[in-house]
């Protein structure tokens, strides 16, 4: 510890007699001064001992040393130190009163005791008192590294607290703790959650204390990590300020724990790699080579049923959406004697597919338990500070992943996302979660009329269970639902809402209303003549299954008139109505007009 004006005072070699003040001897001396001036203030830092000869002070004056002596305790000098032999024979009366009623140490130096030699001691002091904190704090950080290696972030927690003397606590980038130590110090972490989501908006790195009746103890929060945001937080909880040696132990937590947090780029390259030949493969129907490929770092992910997200930013979706339309839609409208063409199905995904979302560049990260603490507490926030959907989608699975202890699989491509998740974790919750959170804020925006731009949202599909033999069947469902997403203006869709709904929703496509009103144009052009009423006779017809009397007695017409114009209705199509799969898409070009 620091000097103080007790150990000044038991300095042999010193000879200090206290004069007044007994009872504040123990206050820290930071440094020892000699001023003979009237009024040394000006020059004072806080922690000095003051020494002096009054060679220009009226030392015998009370009213003269009342206001010296407030001065300086108000400057915050911890101690004045009075040669006698000089000046003074002993210390004036006036000068000792003084410095009772403000208890102020007042300190007797003997003649044979200069000045030099109390500022040595106490420079001596100090410098051990360093050197001691340099020592303790290399001894810190050999046991926070070992505990860190040995125990991972919450064994060094465990050895930070104990180092400081408090608590220690470890956030994720949300805000929410990750792991704390001791265990008892979880609800007064918990109070921080706000304080440490300020940290993370503030580029890093980052530091803030806080301190009060809600936190019981001072408290400093720092974030961890070296990237534009902050992966993680750490906060440390004392009842005093941090001394030079906690400071070692704690900015060595800090460096520990980021070397924790942000893998090396060479680690993280190959992860990618990894992360997309596993995709690639199981894209590709090869589920044991994947699995021989994922090792310890995927494989866990494919001894279980799995989901596949897949995900875009809302402005690639209407982009891919605008392009289907042009894809599918004829140049010309067909005519009566011509078939109109198919939808054309989405082509399955496979490794060699111009979309497939591990061609070009790609990012693949495992969430391992201790790796990357994260966890989607207040699913908005990574959206936020990330200023990008897609990416705050991205961070959500691998945190809740990390905190769970789940392995996931997160490929990125331009503005498409893939994750390969457990069927019923963490992740696959958080990312749900995530959506419905951002669905609820625009359905917020819209009846606020605060606008927000189509382009920084976010559209998701959910792929039901699968596993690695089907992934390719999960990834075709995910994109399924992706597509119905868009469509209906949802932020996600999982398949199995797709499956167990009805069709007719999905007839709101741009590209079916245009295959409809290509079909049925003759009809209505038809109808517009005032020669009868055609589709409202082929609706009723279809409707009835082709029952003629039932259909004509909805119509209010006889059946003779009914088959007349059901022959028309042939004759303007070219097509007959005998044909099953020509009544179906009479049917769904219907009931896809009248969703208009």
């Amino acid at each position: 510890m620091p000097p103080t004006l007790a150990s000044l005072v038991h300095h042999s070699a010193l000879k200090l007699t206290v004069r007044a003040g007994e009872d504040r001897l123990d206050v820290p001396v930071r440094w020892a001064h000699v001023s003979e001036l009237a009024d040394p203030v000006p020059y004072m830092e806080g922690g000095e001992l003051l020494l002096v000869t009054a060679l220009k002070l009226d030392a015998e004056d009370p009213e003269a040393m009342r206001r010296y002596v407030k001065r300086l305790a108000g400057a915050g000098v911890v101690g004045l130190g009075f040669a006698v032999g000089v000046n003074y024979d002993e210390i004036p009366e006036a000068l000792v009163a003084a410095a009772e009623e403000e208890d102020l140490p007042l300190l007797e130096v003997p003649r044979r005791t200069p000045f030099l030699a109390i500022s040595k001691a106490v420079s001596a002091a100090i410098a051990a008192d360093q050197y001691r904190s340099v020592t303790a704090g290399f001894a810190a950080q050999r046991e926070l590294t070992r505990q860190a290696l040995n125990a991972g972030p919450e064994g060094l927690l465990a050895a930070l607290a104990a180092q400081v003397d408090g608590w220690a606590a470890l956030y994720d980038a949300s805000g929410a703790v990750v792991a704390t130590a001791p265990e008892w110090a979880v609800r007064r972490a918990a109070r921080l959650t706000a304080e440490v989501e300020r940290l993370r908006d503030r580029p890093a790195p980052a530091s803030a204390v806080v301190g009060g009746p809600e936190t019981e103890d001072r408290v400093e929060l720092h974030s961890i990590g070296t990237g534009r945001r902050p992966r993680a937080a750490l906060a440390v909880g004392t009842a005093a300020t941090l001394g030079t040696a906690e400071r070692y132990a704690v900015h060595s937590a800090i460096a520990l724990l980021t070397l924790t947090t942000e893998r090396s780029r060479s680690l993280h390259a190959a992860e990618q790699r990894i992360g997309a030949a596993v995709l690639r493969m199981l894209l590709a129907g090869q589920p044991d080579h994947a699995r021989a490929v994922a090792g310890d770092l995927y494989g866990g992910l494919l001894d279980a049923p799995f989901r596949v997200i897949v995900a875009e930013s809302a402005s690639a979706s209407a982009a891919r959406a605008r392009a289907d339309v042009h894809a599918r839609v004829p140049s010309s409208p067909p005519s009566a004697a011509s078939a109109p063409a198919a939808v054309p199905a989405a082509p399955a995904p496979g490794p060699a597919a111009p979309d497939s979302p591990v061609s070009g560049s790609s990012t693949s990260r495992s969430a391992r338990a201790g790796s990357a603490p994260a966890a989607p507490a207040g699913v908005l926030a990574a959206a936020g500070a990330a200023g990008d959907p897609l990416a705050g989608l991205a961070e959500v699975a691998e945190a809740a992943a990390a905190r769970s202890g789940e392995t996931v699989l997160v490929v990125p491509e331009g503005q498409r996302l893939v994750v390969l998740a457990a069927d019923g974790g963490a992740a696959v919750a958080a990312c749900t979660e995530y959506a419905a959170a951002l669905e609820a804020a625009r359905a917020a925006a819209v009846r606020e009329q605060s606008g927000g731009g189509d382009e920084d949202e976010l559209v998701v599909g959910l792929s039901a269970p699968a596993g690695p033999i089907a992934a390719a069947g999960a990834y075709k469902q995910a994109e399924q639902a992706l597509s119905v997403a868009r469509r209906r203006g949802r932020v996600c869709v999982e398949h199995e809402q797709v499956a167990s709904g009805s069709v007719l929703p999905l007839l709101a496509d741009d590209a079916v209303r245009a295959f409809a009103d290509g079909l049925l144009r003759a009809l209505y052009e038809h109808d517009a003549t005032g020669r009868g009423d055609l589709v409202a006779s082929l609706r009723a017809w279809l409707s009835r299954h082709g029952q003629w009397d039932a259909a004509a007695a909805d119509l209010g017409v006889h059946r003779h008139t009914l088959r007349y114009r059901m022959r028309r209705v042939e004759e303007i199509l070219g097509r007959s109505l005998d044909d099953p799969d020509v009544r179906m898409e009479l049917w769904l070009a219907l009931k896809a007009t009248s969703t208009e």
